[in-house]
């Protein structure tokens, strides 16, 4: 028998987690169906279109579970992370064992639970069987893309990162492909869009995701923790080997070199420590090549907008997502209302 009261700390911590975030990929999986569908399709579909494209906050939170427990992260979106939180539940209530052991454990069975029902989300939506199985077959690719990413990324921080392309090919998929172009040619799937349309979204999606990724990381180390939900500099301490270290290696002088390799990854990082860090990447010039090419990439994904086979409707909307999405956390709240879930 299964007890409501021994579940409720998962479901808990589920509910607080959907609660906040962007709720980025359903917006551009909902506006990506709507550039494609026509006529009578947009009244029909449009809540099975809802749902599908809601499916997605539950593979994100999947997502950000499990990158939780893989970083050994304290916290998400300015609470305890996920296995944090169990950690501290069975430290409170005195249980045997290890309490790590336990939160890890639970955070990552919270996680499978969130993949199990984004699934059930999409496949229950109300629409018809056809439409689903165009979208599953993205939402397959989406998702095995991600874990690609995710093992990459950890690749480059077990070897100590490398040059500025392989950590940008770590984010094309770990971030741009999953975050952006993927829900976009989902939307498509639904709305059974031209080959333009997807090739039009994946144009606009790569570079888009990939300054998206751009932007998440000067605020992992330049954002204020009120914003970002996370303690300042806390990509540091994690050792993230991104685009921003990369540029920053690359050009540092011997002593900052020494300073990088001493410093980055060092989880009892103080705030002498990340200032240090923040310093070497404004003189090494790699903040300033990173905001360029954010803007780059922007005016790139923006340019691929420019055409008739997205209605004029979603092209408006997805401008408008694109500058949100590449901007500082305070536009948060300006994306969350371009989309209704």
């Amino acid at each position: 028998m299964l007890f409501r009261s021994d579940m409720q700390p998962l479901v808990a911590a589920l509910r607080e987690m959907l609660s906040g975030g962007k709720r980025l990929r359903p917006a551009f999986a909902y506006w990506g169906w709507r550039g494609a569908a026509t006529g009578d399709a947009i009244t029909k579909d449009d809540d099975g279109a809802l749902r599908a494209a809601a499916s997605l906050e539950f593979l994100q939170a999947c997502a950000l579970i499990h990158d939780d427990v893989m970083d050994e992260s304290d916290t998400r979106r300015g609470m305890p992370a996920a296995h944090r939180r169990f950690s501290g539940l069975h430290r409170s209530n005195q249980w045997l064992g290890s309490p790590e052991a336990f939160g890890g454990g639970a955070a990552i069975l919270l996680g499978d639970l969130c993949l199990s029902w984004a699934d059930e989300v999409l496949l229950t939506s109300p629409l018809d069987n056809v439409q689903l199985s165009r979208a599953k077959t993205v939402y397959d690719e989406m998702r095995t893309e991600l874990m690609a990413g995710q093992y990459l990324d950890l690749l480059e921080q077990a070897c100590g990162g490398g040059s500025i392309d392989r950590a940008r090919q770590v984010i094309r998929y770990k971030s741009a492909k999953y975050t952006i172009e993927r829900p976009l040619h989902m939307g498509a799937a639904l709305a059974n869009a031209s080959d333009p349309t997807f090739q039009a979204y994946s144009g606009f999606g790569l570079p888009l995701g990939e300054a998206f990724q751009l932007r998440d990381d000067v605020l992992g180390v330049f954002g204020d923790p009120e914003q970002t939900g996370k303690p300042a500099g806390d990509d540091l301490r994690e050792g993230k080997r991104t685009v921003l270290v990369a540029m920053a290696n690359e050009t540092a002088d011997p002593t900052q070199s020494k300073q990088l390799r001493t410093l980055l990854g060092d989880p009892g990082l103080d705030v002498s420590g990340v200032e240090t860090l923040r310093a070497i990447i404004q003189e090494t010039g790699a903040l300033q090549r990173t905001e360029q090419m954010i803007d780059e990439l922007l005016n790139q994904a923006l340019e691929s907008l420019d055409t008739d086979d997205i209605a004029s409707e979603a092209r408006e909307v997805l401008t408008g997502l694109a500058y949100a999405a590449t901007r500082s956390e305070e536009h948060t709240s300006e994306l969350q209302s371009q989309f209704r879930i």
